[in-house]
């Protein structure tokens, strides 16, 4: 999986001046690779799979998965920067817009499972790196179906994102928390209720099911409570994330993107382990 995913459709942040776009260095690039390949994991979900769910990386963030749920039936958009069926023909700030703020160059809202509600927490030198990254993608076509949504959308995930910067890396439990964020952990590992919203105070608690080619999975309880990672140790709990293996050896399912997040560096690691320690504990 040398050649990783990118992020998702995007948009305007007025806070980035549009010369910054301009500069596309190897160390953006660089930046942008590495959150694809480990964090942000965009592949996870855009990569187009096969009819046993198994990912063509070949084809890259082509999209086309599906998300059936009670709530919607959505596919993962093509974004790629193929002009017909993906995202070549918007530009940066209208990436950024989609990707901070969910709103396509079209003015429509991108719905559920499409994570906004974190990414809005995407800092600006992040989300820079992410769209330098995905416009230096081949082109794939994919005509992907359109999404059904069983239940309304917000009119809008919040007010225009401002400038975000992300906090220092020193600050274990803060930065934690960022890159828990940009990685929408707790958009799978908190319950929702029955209209399809996460239960906030519940943050972390687990739960949700997920349907797919795998079977059923369930998410685990990531707060530091006995029903989830009060025993572990870090090295463990770094284990499950890498590997998906448990401290008693057994596998987890996807939707965990291990694949991806083997590649998260030991300090981002140590982060967020920090903040996953950090969380009010969550009984089952």
């Amino acid at each position: 999986m040398s050649r990783l995913w990118r992020l998702v459709l995007g948009g305007l942040v007025a806070a980035v001046p549009l010369a910054a776009w301009s500069d596309v260095t190897a160390d953006r690039l660089a930046r942008g690779k590495y959150l694809m390949d480990s964090v942000v994991a965009c592949g996870n979900c855009h990569v187009q799979r096969g009819p046993q769910g198994e990912p063509l990386f070949e084809r890259g963030l082509s999209g086309g998965f599906k998300f059936d749920a009670p709530p919607f039936t959505s596919y993962a958009a093509n974004i790629t920067p193929d002009a017909e069926t993906g995202i070549g023909r918007w530009t940066e700030a209208q990436l950024v817009k989609a990707i901070r703020e969910g709103v396509r160059p079209d003015g429509s809202l991108i719905g559920w499972p499409m994570p906004i509600e974190y990414y809005r927490h995407l800092s600006d030198d992040d989300v820079a790196a992410l769209v330098a990254y995905l416009r230096a993608q081949p082109a794939v076509a994919n005509a992907v179906p359109k999404s059904v949504y069983r239940i309304p959308l917000p009119a809008s995930y919040g007010p225009p994102v401002g400038k975000v910067k992300a906090p220092p890396a020193k600050d274990l439990r803060r930065y934690g928390e960022y890159l828990a964020n940009i990685a929408h952990c707790m958009e799978c590992h908190t319950p929702r209720d029955d209209k399809g919203e996460l239960i906030e105070s519940r943050l972390g608690a687990g739960g949700q099911p997920f349907k797919g080619p795998w079977g059923v999975s369930v998410s685990r309880n990531l707060t530091p409570d006995a029903a989830g990672l009060k025993s572990w140790s870090d090295a463990q709990i770094a284990q499950a994330i890498r590997t998906g293996v448990r401290p008693d050896g057994q596998a987890l399912k996807p939707p965990m993107g291990f694949g991806f997040y083997s590649k998260i560096s030991d300090a981002d690691m140590k982060a967020l382990i920090a903040y996953l320690r950090s969380l009010k504990p969550q009984k089952p």
